[in-house]
């Protein structure tokens, strides 16, 4: 899917000993003196920052914009998914972590789906649809309870709006509707709200979902009991029940978000912190403290050392993901190991600079199908928030659930089905978890926040924006408007080894990498597959707000 036409163009010159980069993009960063929200979709970054205005926190702040998304980008985020949490508190300079994913059903089993004849969970329909509770929904509530500032209905009041009353479509949402049109008219309700008279709707005409304003109505009133001990999770139950789905009301009435530790490394300086497991946020540490003793800066930027040393480092990153990253709960993760200097001076050895690791020399697996939303927000007094809430696939599992209007995720089909396997299958375990979001700090002080959609490709996407903005000094527009790479395979069939590039890389950077064994597929110029990332930097001398927000999306970051 192509995206904007503008162009981003990088000239390098020389100064002493070091290479300056001069980028000209579409937009410069967003400033503003007070409070900011960047997200995929300019409405609600706009919902964000108007509860910002009216004195709200930056948690506040998000969960509107959250909302409003789960609303007008439902492809990619809804209160029928999972959401995961940095929050970062100035007064009490400290970092916490909020875990709001969804829980199997008490009567998850792998032995349900053998036999059923299956040795994978389906990616779309009812079974992943209702193998996992959602748990977004119970983050909101429980970030709203610690950090809230205003009525969890006033930060919800915009999204019920548009809900109800209806909102444009954009171009992007369109071409997804008719893109996932077969699946979505297998599903009555998501035929009824999605393709009315069996089409997909045009961009500009208004998309209307009245049972989704109700159901954020209710959540605005009752908060996380409305939905999890109420009339949503009698819905939702009653739809699985119906249709040969898991879900229970007990399993609602048992769903909690959980308080976590983050994880954090220090990269060149700069202390970032990530998402820990069942999320993959460990893969981009992993990957930081493999590259940190390789001299980038003093790379060509966008060549093909730049690109060739990350492309190393997320294969040896994403094979111990693959191996070992699971619900903790439920099975031991050497997270401290994993994350130890010695641990990647050790892996580190498995670096060629003259060629391509190839996979069958550091195993891995895995899809980079999947669609999120990625929203950051800063208030007034410095807290902030960095939130990835995400439905997993493009509309989840393509299922709405009855009369409540909410889609479906299809997260669950990330469980594995092989008994010996750490992510595998069992009641009452989360998944593994694309989902990350990121914060980071310089001499203590908040820097950045940042993330980004992109399932497998999140990690990617992450490492190449903090090395763009810590070793080649870039801001975050220029950051996020950077040609991009993702490595690994997006279907059946495809090498694992496969090297996703957008075509705005140097010609020589491309022929570089082939000749040191990569296998290269090119994309135009821009690709959304690439990822929406979003950030917020904080100048540490000024206090000012430089946002910026990915044109591969329809977002924008927006202040005041």
């Amino acid at each position: 899917m192509s995206g904007p036409v503008f162009v981003c163009a990088a000239i390098f010159y020389r100064t002493g000993e070091k290479t300056m980069i001069e980028m000209h993009t579409g937009r410069p960063p967003t400033l503003a003196p007070r409070g900011m929200v960047a997200c995929p979709h300019a409405l609600a970054s706009e919902a964000g920052v108007e509860i910002l205005k009216a004195g709200g926190s930056a948690v506040d702040a998000a969960i509107a914009a959250s909302a409003a998304l789960s609303v007008i980008y439902p492809h990619m985020a809804g209160l029928g998914g999972d959401a995961f949490w940095l929050i970062y508190d100035a007064k009490q300079n400290s970092v916490r972590c909020l875990d709001g994913a969804g829980c199997a059903a008490a009567s998850a089993s792998i032995e349900t789906f053998r036999a059923r004849g299956m040795n994978e969970i389906p990616f779309r329909g009812i079974l992943p649809a209702t193998l996992t509770v959602p748990g977004a929904v119970a983050s909101w509530c429980e970030a709203h309870a610690a950090h809230g500032r205003l009525p969890l209905a006033r930060d919800l009041a915009a999204a019920a709006g548009y809900a109800r009353e209806g909102f444009p479509v954009t171009e992007r949402l369109a071409n997804w509707i008719a893109a996932t049109a077969p699946e979505l008219a297998q599903n009555r309700e998501a035929a009824a709200i999605f393709l009315k008279s069996g089409e997909a709707p045009r961009a500009g005409q208004s998309l209307v979902n009245r049972d989704l304003a109700r159901s954020i109505e209710a959540v605005g009133d009752g908060g996380r009991d409305a939905y999890y001990e109420g009339e949503i999770a009698k819905e939702l139950s009653r739809y699985a029940g119906a249709n040969g789905g898991f879900f229970t009301e007990a399993d609602f009435r048992a769903q909690r978000a959980q308080w976590r530790e983050p994880i954090s490394t220090d990269y060149h300086g700069v202390r970032i912190y990530q998402t820990p497991p069942p999320t993959q946020g460990i893969s981009v540490l992993q990957m930081l403290n493999l590259i940190e003793p390789f001299d980038l800066s003093a790379m060509e930027y966008l060549g093909a050392d730049h690109v060739h040393f990350l492309v190393q480092a997320k294969q040896i990153a994403y094979h111990d993901r693959d191996r070992w990253i699971a619900d903790p709960a439920f099975t031991n993760v050497p997270v401290e190991r994993l994350l130890s200097r010695a641990y990647a001076d050790e892996r580190r050895a498995l670096i060629d600079p003259a060629r391509a690791l190839p996979w069958d020399k550091v195993p891995s697996y895995g899809s980079l199908a999947g669609d999120t939303v990625y929203i950051c927000a800063v208030d007034s007094e410095g807290n902030a928030a960095s939130l990835i809430h995400s439905l997993y696939g493009v509309f989840g599992s393509c299922v709405v659930a009855g009369k409540s209007g909410i889609v479906l995720q299809n997260r669950s089909a990330y469980f594995s089905l092989d008994p010996s396997h750490p992510n595998k299958l069992a009641p009452g375990k989360r998944p593994l978890h694309t989902l990350i979001a990121s914060l980071a700090f310089r001499d203590d002080k908040l820097w950045q926040v940042f993330g980004c959609m992109g399932a497998d490709g999140q990690p990617q996407i992450q490492l190449q924006a903090y090395v763009a903005m810590i070793d080649f000094g870039l801001n975050v527009q220029q950051a996020i408007e950077s040609p991009r790479w993702l490595s690994g395979r997006f279907a059946l069939g495809e090498p694992r080894d496969l090297l996703n590039m957008e075509g705005r890389y140097p010609e020589g950077t491309l022929k570089e990498l082939e000749r040191r064994g990569h296998v290269l597929n090119r994309w135009g110029a821009w690709n959304e597959v690439a990822g929406h990332a979003h950030g917020i930097s904080i100048d540490p001398v000024t206090g000012a707000r430089s946002g910026g927000s990915d044109p591969r999306s329809d977002g924008a970051a927006i202040g005041y």
